[in-house]
């Protein structure tokens, strides 16, 4: 039977809001431990271990569906929860189970095979439907609260209910509210007692944010329905509320990362990476567990600027790579306890074996996915890669470009703007992506849209496409004419990920990288004539794209002409499939070109 996420809200007399509750008995070597401070003056303490994870985006084991084999990286990681669960049953071995909290901080539904698989091919929402791989992995693992990530939200609220009432814990979102009443639609927090002998019980509280960009992000599902604050705002609501009930310790899960950036410019008044934002401005909070960045951060300390306290920080690398451990040390005075020291660390999931308990409650569901990720569904003529797409016009990323003309071309067909011209963009998302010579199948071409967006089309101008591609060019680092080019140093200029570099098809364009960020787009032709900035496009665009995911500007505000629930990577499957052959004659075409002062880079 699923279980009722009721279950974890109960009524507060203090706040009147749901929220979650729990208590742990003290365990076998939980006695507090007295030292003498002074002759004849015994303090007690007691030392706690919060563990945390995030962004598991649906690995459970070290597996890489992509390539049906072992997850290899060049740094030698190990993914999935089966590793996370050896370290955690390490952690309880060592600290006492009763002495320690586990929590994660979003991302948990969305990302891999596994996950897509449960949500669309044989998913969680069907009558009697089977229970999500992740919600069985946690709810074994025993996880004490999860934070609500963006990700959740991919697949519409039905699918978040559904996980949300398969699990044995909450999972909290304080700044995801209720369109209408403002009340939280999720638990904002949880609590859990720890019992120590000859003492007062300790109260650890756990606050969960989650993240702002939610409203664009996933704007299709959300808008009327949820709206989601400020994380320092509704924080500096919160925590108070968890002291004024009795929380010794306060431990903030947020799904957002430290820098103090946002990626989508100013559609929404919030900071989407906020973390350090919150430790900084927020009293009352001792730790915070950072998700959302997918970066690694051991420790990290911020000074609080009202109390001068040290909030300490620590986010674990994302797919279940990393545990991070906050050790947390108590002291008894005056009839309370208070936290004397907080310090976190990370344990490496490559250090340990899967715990054998994950993999043989979930081989059925991984052997379900291999096997349907397997099914070949065409030919192709030669083989298409990834390796230079980031610099060079690649034919693969042309597929993607060709699928989305052809299906939003057939959405309008017989509409008012059936006649307008189809320009399509498309990213680089893998440096590793590749479609074999011969058989194709569905993962091959998984791994070449490794994301769950889905496609809409935008009313665009010329002039809107032009400072399109212009924004997109600052990508690239300056270099130049005549200077040393260096592949691994030519993009990602301010740290833009790959996945902010778009193509745009149906166009001609050259990008001098020789001239500065914003004026770099030369030669930009349609048909062998000069653009027209006057003219109308139909831009076939992703969703994170179009609610202005990256700041892309000009598309976020553009008239919506069409849209659909479809995933683009079932869109080129079924393109493929239908094609029977995979020949780059029928999408490939050189659009764009890097030059230097007019030269080819290339």
């Amino acid at each position: 039977m699923p279980l009722n996420r009721r279950k974890f809200l109960k009524k507060s007399a203090v706040t009147g809001a749901g929220v979650a509750v729990a208590g742990a008995a003290a365990a076998p070597t939980a006695e507090a431990a007295e030292r003498h401070e002074r002759p004849g003056h015994h303090v007690k303490r007691h030392s706690l271990t919060v563990m945390g994870t995030t962004d598991l985006h649906g690995h459970v084991f070290n597996w890489d569906y992509f390539k049906d084999a072992e997850y290899t990286d060049p740094a030698g990681n190990a993914t999935g929860l089966a590793r996370i669960s050896t370290l955690v049953n390490q952690v309880r071995a060592e600290k006492g189970r009763r002495n320690t909290l586990l929590l994660d901080a979003g991302d948990t539904i969305q990302g891999t095979p596994l996950t897509y698989y449960y949500a669309k091919v044989d998913p969680i929402t069907a009558k009697g439907g089977p229970v999500h791989p992740m919600a069985q992995a946690m709810n074994a693992i025993g996880y004490d609260a999860a934070a609500l990530g963006n990700h959740e939200f991919n697949y519409g609220i039905e699918t978040l209910r559904t996980f949300e009432d398969q699990l044995d814990f909450p999972l909290l979102g304080a700044n995801a509210v209720d369109a209408k009443t403002l009340r939280p639609a999720f638990p904002p927090y949880f609590v859990k007692t720890f019992h120590v002998p000859g003492a007062r019980p300790v109260k650890v509280g756990v606050l969960g944010l989650t993240n702002p960009g939610i409203a664009i992000w996933d704007k299709a599902y959300v808008q009327g329905k949820l709206k989601f604050e400020g994380l320092e705002e509704q924080a500096a609501k919160w925590v108070p509320r968890l002291r004024a009930l009795g929380a010794d310790v306060v431990v903030v899960s947020a799904h957002s990362g430290t820098s103090g950036t946002s990626s989508y410019g100013d559609q929404v008044p919030y900071v989407e990476n906020a973390a350090a934002n919150v430790a900084r401005q927020v009293p009352g909070i001792d730790a915070i567990l950072v998700g959302h960045a997918h970066v690694e951060i051991p420790e990290l300390k911020v000074v609080n600027e009202k109390t001068g306290k040290t909030v300490v920080l620590s986010e674990p690398l994302c797919y279940a790579e990393r545990l991070t451990l906050f050790d947390i040390e108590l002291v008894y005075k005056r009839g309370r306890w208070e936290v004397e020291s907080v310090s976190a660390s990370l344990r490496n999931s490559n250090s340990v074996a899967d715990d054998p308990k994950i993999t043989r409650l979930l081989k059925d569901e991984h052997a379900k996915v291999v096997a349907y990720v397997n099914q070949v569904v065409g030919r192709a003529t030669e083989t298409l890669t990834t390796v230079e797409a980031r610099y060079k016009d690649a034919p693969i990323i042309d597929l993607i470009t060709k699928v989305q003309e052809d299906v939003v071309k057939a959405a309008l067909a017989g509409t008012e703007y059936a006649s307008l011209p189809v320009l399509a963009q498309a990213s680089p998302f893998s440096r590793t992506s590749q479609i074999p010579a011969g058989d194709v199948t569905i993962r091959d071409l998984s791994s070449l849209y490794v994301y769950d967006n889905t496609l809409v089309a935008k009313l665009m101008t010329g002039a809107q496409v032009r400072a399109y591609l212009e924004y997109s060019a600052g990508y690239f680092t300056q270099t130049a004419a005549g200077a040393p080019v260096d592949v691994d140093k030519l993009t990602n200029a301010g740290d833009r990920p790959d996945y902010n570099y778009d193509y745009v098809s149906g166009l001609s364009y050259d990008i001098d990288i020789a001239q500065p960020a914003g004026s770099r787009i030369r030669n930009l032709t349609r048909g062998g004539a000069p653009l027209d900035d006057a003219a109308q496009f139909v831009f076939a665009v992703n969703n994170y794209r179009a609610n202005g995911g990256g700041a892309f500007p000009g598309v976020a505000t553009a008239k919506e002409l069409w849209s659909e629930s479809t995933e683009i990577r079932t869109r080129i499957a079924e393109w493929v499939t239908a094609k029977g052959v995979l020949d780059p004659k029928d999408f490939a075409s050189v659009d764009w070109k890097l030059t230097r002062d007019g030269t080819p880079v290339f």
